[in-house]
């Protein structure tokens, strides 16, 4: 819990991310730091930011270079901030930017700090490509020779398999699947049926282009490489398009999963900026909504729970402590990881074999109003850079409590090791 009655509130003021982008289009060419980068400096602009010191950065990407070991620290020199802001890398999966956002609020609400920012980045397209560990060691042998003839040595067991790259992966290591051949395991376990992934996906779409479309992103989206919006969002798809897709996972009879109704490989970067409610008002800058409480949680993902699963336990665990029901927010930010996943976290909270034998509840959690859900797009039309997910739903979240002027919303985000990252915001009262 961030705020108890005797720590500070933490604001959220807002949020300023690049346009996400599938892996190898727009991007192509671009670096982590240079994504990372431009959304800072976006924040930095629109917050009147430029030469402040802010008491900390946290930062991170799932897939970065052995180059990027002081990746926030080195976005924070470019950003416009002052020097003399500190950063520090973060990487909970595709969680580390809601874990970064939370790390900071943490800081804020015990007076370490007064305010910071937290984000993330991504680039599939800039993956960093690296060969064997025997040619390594190889390399390593002959480093640590001390003569001649010992450096010379160990490159007469040079192979022609040392020269094939190893590309990173998205398998679990412990099961050996990847998240969507896991998370098809657990579309047959909640009998997730293909029209309802493909339903989710339509309305992820038209959600997120419409969203565009009443200029919602303006002020959230700052341009970039030329682009201007997510280019992965489809205006143009059908439930009759996305029906004719095959499953990619599971190519028999029983899949039912598509590239139409999963998430992207994406590129792109996102920054939220927080702060006490104290420095938000001596900095003149408007508090959006607060960052109330946060949960994290982890399952037995290897022989007994979904990959995916664990925010099913985070958000249970976070209403107990709340005192809320699931039924007590005007908006839900579920990350759609796939719409397979998110519907499988959905019918948990409705089944009360779930809720009982799983969350220890003598009832079940029960439904959401489907409108509520990702109202402005999600993962699947928007994209997402693992990194970046988090920052960008936080924003998002802000804004729109902030327009409505009142309630709360949810935050979940699943994440790749059988872990979640939860979270409760609350609108800020309008002066």
């Amino acid at each position: 819990m961030l705020h108890d009655g005797q720590s500070r509130r933490v604001a959220v003021v807002g949020g300023m991310r690049i346009p996400f982008c599938r892996a190898h289009s727009m991007y192509a060419n671009c670096s982590n730091q240079e994504l990372m980068t431009a959304s800072l400096q976006a924040l930095v602009e629109k917050y009147d930011l430029k030469g402040q010191t802010l008491g900390d950065v946290a930062l991170g990407a799932v897939i970065k270079h052995s180059r990027d070991w002081n990746l926030a620290r080195e976005c924070v020199i470019d950003s416009g901030l002052s020097l003399k802001t500190p950063g520090v890398d973060m990487q909970r999966a595709c969680g580390t930017s809601i874990e970064a956002a939370i790390y900071i609020a943490n800081k804020i609400a015990l007076g370490q700090i007064d305010a910071g920012i937290a984000g993330g980045t991504d680039s599939v397209s800039d993956s960093p490509v690296v060969y064997p560990d025997s040619y390594r060691k190889l390399l390593l042998r002959s480093h640590r020779g001390r003569s001649v003839l010992k450096k010379i040595l160990p490159w007469f067991g040079l192979r022609p398999s040392h020269f094939k790259p190893e590309l990173p992966g998205v398998t679990e290591p412990r099961t050996g699947l990847s998240m969507g051949e896991s998370t098809e395991i657990t579309t047959k376990l909640f009998e997730v049926e293909r029209e309802h992934q493909d339903q989710l996906a339509l309305a992820s779409h038209v959600k997120a282009a419409a969203a565009y479309d009443a200029g919602f992103y303006e002020d959230l989206v700052a341009p970039f490489q030329d682009v201007e919006e997510d280019n992965n969002i489809r205006r143009d798809t059908t439930m009759e398009k996305l029906a004719k897709l095959k499953p990619v996972f599971d190519r028999g009879e029983d899949g039912t999963m598509t590239a139409g109704n999963s998430t992207p490989l994406t590129d792109g970067s996102a920054t939220v900026l927080l702060a006490s409610e104290e420095w938000a008002k001596l900095k003149q800058l408007p508090v959006s909504a607060y960052l109330s409480y946060c949960k994290t949680a982890a399952v037995n993902f290897i022989n007994d729970e979904g990959l995916l699963m664990a925010p099913a336990y985070a958000v249970s665990d976070m209403l107990k402590q709340a005192n809320l029901n699931l039924q007590d927010f005007d908006f839900y930010e579920i990350h759609e990881a796939f719409a397979a996943q998110t519907i499988a976290t959905l019918k948990a909270w409705q089944s009360e074999k779930f809720c009982r034998q799983k969350l220890g509840r003598n009832e079940a959690m029960g439904p959401i109003d489907l409108m509520k859900l990702n109202v402005k797009g999600g993962s699947i039309a928007i994209g997402h850079p693992f990194a970046a997910t988090g920052a960008r739903i936080i924003a998002t979240m802000a804004k729109m409590l902030h327009e409505k002027g009142s309630g709360r919303g949810l935050i979940s985000v699943c994440t790749a090791g059988g872990m979640g990252v939860t979270a409760i915001m609350e609108a800020a009262p309008q002066s």
